[in-house]
């Protein structure tokens, strides 16, 4: 049996047939079409993050550092693996919205193939290799790959220029090493599942180590050798995850603040303030400095965040699912699963089973939805619902790894039950969840509650029924399971989402909405602080003339109206104050001074409040900025909106 063979002694995958290849490879293209066709129809998508990616195609200075701008004034509010990617590309084929949004839809096929070779390696016994076993393991790990890919939330941030993309493929690479480093107790193994989350951390900092816990106890657990041992690979892994990192931000914070850019999003020009401040513990307790507070979500705090609203329809479908058959799988499975995990005994007397490595897979995934989605339950501080893509990899094997177990064990009566409990509460969440969206998506909901409750039915008596009779109950269990959130990433790849706040499927709430309008324009809620501004041609022509004989063509405040300009122009524009214009960069001093040596040509006025050159909040070092500007220069006004030359006596 699958989950009951005898232990294993290689590390070795059993051989697969061409039909399995053939599979993954029609679910990988049917996934690269979801995410790649019609890509450009976002534009820009985020602004904020595209202009990084412009500049950093300009300047390797701006690209190494995640600058906005190629000047290198301030950089972005997060560390810039992610841009790294992006800015590649666009220094390879140029700036386009294609250039910048490939890479992330390309990273998230990458994250449905690892994770299906996640999943199938938790579950294919390899000590007895038949097909049987092959096949479980094969169609287990299909149906998680594709639970992850029509997950709506991995569906909006796969098509958008956001960090998440890249976190989340990081994050299932790390899952991969860590299923890997349990077989057979891979130092080596461990050690690169936390170089991945180390380049986690130099994607979006803190968020990167949700995953450790889950990580940590699956080998603590599983790993076949001595407590002794384990420690010192778990500890092995840790150095090599700060490693990973740690050379950036030493580098970042030895290097004389004279020869880098501002850390947008501090007010100390820190990159470790910023990691353990707005983008680490202020996100917890809503202490962040300049933050916007939880304005970007419709989703209130508590337990029950990730079903609510917005953030239901991106994210929960399978929640009920996955945790309904992660509780019945582990309960099938028992202490027979660390049976040949025994620390008492000598090195070489240790093994794994197929029911060990199992085991392990449901505290990998399981783990990880857990502490993610209780970490997002308690933010009080800014929280928008796109972060919800960081449980869809947890979800989708929890689901896969968990259905595996019971359907190998069908035989017992715990296992049907907890197959047609996850079933039924699907179709009941679903139609719930299609509710909200109200219409004919009502109507769709009522064909789910259909089909998932006649498959939960088969499931309940599978043991009675032909095999084949059986299967197709699975079959359309899975149907069932998948309509609802397959309807919903279709509705979002349709839809055009630019702006900071960006949701996905039929149903918005605020500003999380899809928000009209393409690359440059104002969308996404709040104006040009989250959206940035319009930038009509005769405002492009005044700011690119003789755009080479300066470092900045122009500055104003916030960095989404930097960024539009910026794109409009592709000439660098200073961001003063950073992403809201609260940030202490550039300081009136230095601003004069930037003026003085005749590096800035236009000041454009209209901040994000819609006041000419006002930051968003309170007094601040842009708000002197512009005060100084209005008072020594005078303004023009092109299309509506007020610019000063900086140039002029």
């Amino acid at each position: 049996m699958l989950l009951t063979g005898s232990p294993r002694t290689s590390s070795a995958p059993p051989g697969r047939p061409s039909w399995h290849r053939l599979s993954l490879a029609l679910l990988l293209v049917a996934t690269a079409a979801l995410y790649l066709v019609g890509l450009s129809a976002s534009g820009y998508a985020n602004s904020f993050y595209s202009a990084a990616a412009q500049a950093g195609g300009e300047s390797w200075k701006a690209w190494f550092f995640g600058s906005l701008d190629a000047g290198s004034a301030i950089t972005v509010d997060k560390p810039p693996a992610a841009l790294w990617l992006m800015g590649l590309s666009v220094r390879i084929f140029g700036l386009s919205s294609w250039s910048i949004m490939v890479p992330e839809a390309l990273l998230g096929v990458a994250s449905v193939a690892v994770l299906y070779a996640t999943v199938r390696r938790s579950l294919a016994g390899r000590a007895d290799g038949s097909l049987a076993h092959t096949n479980l393991a094969h169609w287990a790990a299909l149906g998680g790959a594709a639970t992850l890919a029509l997950t709506p939330a991995a569906t909006l941030m796969f098509r958008f220029n956001n960090p998440d993309a890249l976190l989340v493929f990081l994050e299932v690479a790390a899952a991969w090493f860590v299923v890997r480093a349990t077989q057979t107790a891979s130092r080596k193994h461990l050690a690169l599942a936390g170089v991945m989350i180390g380049l986690g951390f130099l994607t979006k900092m803190l968020q990167a180590f949700l995953v450790l816990p889950a990580f940590v106890v699956a080998y603590a657990v599983a790993a076949p050798t001595t407590w002794k041992r384990k420690v010192v690979d778990l500890f092995a892994a840790l150095g090599a995850m700060v490693a990973s990192f740690g050379w950036y931000v030493a580098l970042f914070e030895l290097v004389p603040e004279s020869w880098r850019p501002y850390m947008g999003g501090s007010q100390k020009n820190s990159l470790l303030e910023l990691a353990f401040g707005y983008n680490g513990l202020g996100r917890i307790t809503g202490e962040e400095t300049g933050g916007l507070g939880n304005g970007g979500s419709s989703s209130g705090v508590g337990v029950l965040r990730i079903f609510q609203s917005v953030s239901g329809g991106m994210i929960s479908w399978l929640v009920p699912a996955a945790l309904v058959l992660g509780a019945f799988a582990w309960a099938v499975l028992g202490r027979r699963a660390w049976a040949n995990v025994n620390p008492r005994t000598s090195p070489d007397g240790f093994n794994t089973t197929p029911a060990t490595q199992a085991s392990a897979g449901l505290v990998v995934w399981l783990g990880w939805l857990l502490v993610t989605a209780a970490v997002f339950s308690s933010m009080s501080g800014i929280y928008h619902d796109y972060y919800v893509v960081a449980l869809a990899p947890g979800i989708a094997g929890a689901v896969a790894v968990g259905a595996a177990v019971l359907w190998q064990r069908r035989e017992l009566l715990a296992a049907r039950i907890g197959l047609a409990v996850a079933v039924s509460a699907t179709g009941v969440w679903a139609v719930r969840l299609l509710m909200r969206a109200g219409g004919a998506w009502t109507s769709f909901g009522g064909f789910i509650a259909v089909g998932a409750t006649v498959a939960a039915l088969g499931l309940l008596f599978a043991d009675l029924l032909p095999d084949e009779v059986a299967r197709v109950s699975l079959v359309l269990a899975v149907v069932a399971a998948l309509a609802g959130p397959t309807s919903y990433s279709i509705n979002t790849a349709q839809t055009a989402h630019t702006g900071s706040i960006v949701t996905a499927g039929p149903v918005s709430g605020g500003m999380g909405g899809p928000p009209p309008g393409g690359a440059g324009g104002q969308a996404g809620g709040m104006g040009g602080l989250l959206g940035g501004a319009t930038v009509s041609d005769e405002l492009k022509a005044l700011l690119t003339q003789d755009s080479d004989s300066y470092t900045w063509v122009a500055a104003t405040t916030g960095a989404q109206n930097a960024a539009s300009y910026q794109l409009a122009t592709e000439s660098p524009v200073i961001a003063l104050g950073g992403f809201n214009g609260t940030d202490p960069a550039p300081t009136l001093a230095q601003f004069t001074a930037m003026v003085a040596a005749g590096q800035v040509h236009w000041f454009i006025g209209s901040g994000s409040t819609g006041m000419p050159g006002q930051a968003s909040s309170g007094a601040s070092d842009a708000s002197e900025i512009a005060a100084w500007v209005a008072e020594n220069f005078t303004a023009q006004t092109v299309d509506g909106t007020p610019v000063y030359d900086l140039t002029a006596s």
